[in-house]
């Protein structure tokens, strides 16, 4: 029932999806998800592809936010889960890169 209707809230048009992406608490804050994440993100604007996600971290949002995405809406789950954000990136194709935010955060 989840899946499905995480999958609904996917979006027709052709994009690269960012799966939800954890740190072990030991290695937390030490840049290594905001790396992987900025990494993908520069691979999709060299292909000039957008990227979406959800966010099922409220307090997740100003990180994706600072790395272009915006919020597109809320996947609503059955069984009064958490409703994730989803959120869409475009590509940035005049820097071939991933821009804004800080490295500290798929």
């Amino acid at each position: 029932m989840v899946q499905n209707a995480l999958h609904e809230a996917h979006p027709d048009a052709p994009h690269w999806y960012l799966p939800p992406l954890g740190t072990d608490p030991a290695a937390r804050g030490a840049g290594v998800a905001s790396a992987l994440v900025r990494e993908q993100l520069a691979h999709c604007d060299r292909l000039g592809q957008p990227t979406y996600l959800e966010s099922s971290k409220v307090s997740d949002i100003p990180f994706h936010e600072g790395l272009g995405f915006r919020v597109t809406g809320d996947v609503c789950l059955p069984d009064d889960g958490p409703s994730p954000c989803s959120m869409w990136r475009d590509p940035n194709p005049s820097t071939g890169a991933a821009t804004g935010g800080t490295a500290s955060a798929p």
